[in-house]
């Protein structure tokens, strides 16, 4: 799988535009603000319907114009495949593929699988635990489309339960329903997390000790008030604190995950210590690249098809041994179609090998150079 080609129409700085690309890799060059990270989250777009940054969708509207529109054409399989995103003023977004329009759009999670490198990565370290676990929750979501049934499910019921506890008189009757779409879902959320770190765990520890070049080690700890106790327990126990404080204290929802660096001496190595706390920048780097890395090969392994992955400006945070390591690593497991975006062309022409095609971006206007 591999996107052909792209339209952007009145899609941030880009009044149109469209771009043809190769199966390689792809670069745009230049300065910040230009336009080549608006470039990227497009396409980000029409894998998971919305931004990576998180911005509002109308937001995402050129300036003083009604709508929006991102259009991409994938080869998968050896068919053309249209995916399309909308965005007018004051109407519901719409998703579609090959012309059919989602009735939601959980339902396109999962169909172009994607993976996005960029400097606010740098938050799943140091970050809220909420960061960590739409890590997860987003690889899971691709992999599996009843997992997001369940998170969506799970949250409905939160934002509900919620809102019920900030009643001055909280129904019992219905507060226990709401206790048993956590329960049902969160437990089922629970396992799966579970299951993934046991399994994500062992590529996360390969692609570090490359990068690390075997000096250090890392490890995962999953974090769930799951996992000592159930579900119901849980929620009973804390009953009269969610109603005092008016919020659903406990739950899946609080999960967290714990980035341990064990340092190798000879033949043992260290007690673990948490990147988190007390990592070094260039530990926290190469667990980031590890992590995505890693990320790469599950999904490719799970679904059979190599994910898109996308590096926003991560060479400008990285030194040369780390970027061409980082580079080799590429294109050694992965050979997928790769989109980067970079200041320098000539720092990006030094750890171009293969078909690649270049382009300059500037103010909202894009050349193959």
């Amino acid at each position: 799988m591999y996107l052909k080609n792209i339209l952007l129409y009145n899609f941030k700085n880009f009044r149109q535009q469209e771009l043809s690309f190769c199966e390689g890799v792809n670069c745009f060059i230049g300065h910040n603000g230009a336009g080549k990270t608006n470039i990227l989250d497009a396409i980000h777009y029409l894998s998971f319907t919305k931004s990576y940054f998180g911005s509002l969708d109308v937001r995402n509207i050129f300036h003083d114009e009604e709508s929006f529109s991102v259009t991409g054409k994938y080869d998968i399989d050896g068919n053309e495949v249209a995916v399309q995103c909308i965005q007018k003023k004051n109407t519901r977004k719409i998703m579609r593929m090959d012309g059919k329009n989602y009735a939601q759009m959980s339902l396109h999670i999962g169909k172009i699988p994607l993976i996005m490198i960029a400097p606010q990565d740098e938050e799943l370290i140091y970050g809220g635990s909420d960061l960590r676990r739409r890590f997860v929750d987003m690889i899971l979501s691709q992999l599996d489309h009843d997992y997001l049934e369940h998170l969506v499910s799970y949250n409905r019921a939160l934002v509900q339960r919620n809102a019920l506890l900030k009643q001055e008189k909280a129904d019992n009757s219905l507060l226990e329903i709401f206790d048993m779409e956590l329960i049902s879902n969160g437990k089922i959320i629970f396992e799966q997390r579970k299951k993934f770190i046991e399994k994500f765990t062992p590529v996360l520890v390969k692609y570090y000790e490359k990068i690390s070049a075997g000096a250090e080690q890392v490890n995962i700890i999953y974090l769930s008030q799951l996992s000592e106790n159930s579900f119901e327990d849980i929620l009973l126990k804390n009953a009269d604190r969610d109603r005092f404080l008016q919020y659903t204290t406990s739950g899946i929802h609080k999960d967290d995950l714990d980035f341990l660096i064990h340092v190798s001496s000879g033949q043992s190595k260290t007690e673990g210590y948490s990147v988190r706390k007390i990592g070094s920048q260039g530990q926290q780097k190469s667990l980031l690249l590890a992590l995505r890395l890693a990320q790469w090969e599950i999904m490719f392994s799970e679904m059979g098809v190599k994910p898109l992955l996308l590096l926003d400006d991560i060479f400008d945070k990285l030194d040369a041994q780390r970027a061409g390591l980082l580079m080799s690593l590429l294109s050694e497991f992965l050979l997928g179609q790769i989109f980067v975006s970079d200041t320098a062309q000539d720092r990006v022409r030094n750890f171009l090998s293969g078909e690649n095609k270049i382009f300059y971006v500037q103010n909202g206007t894009v050349k193959n150079v």
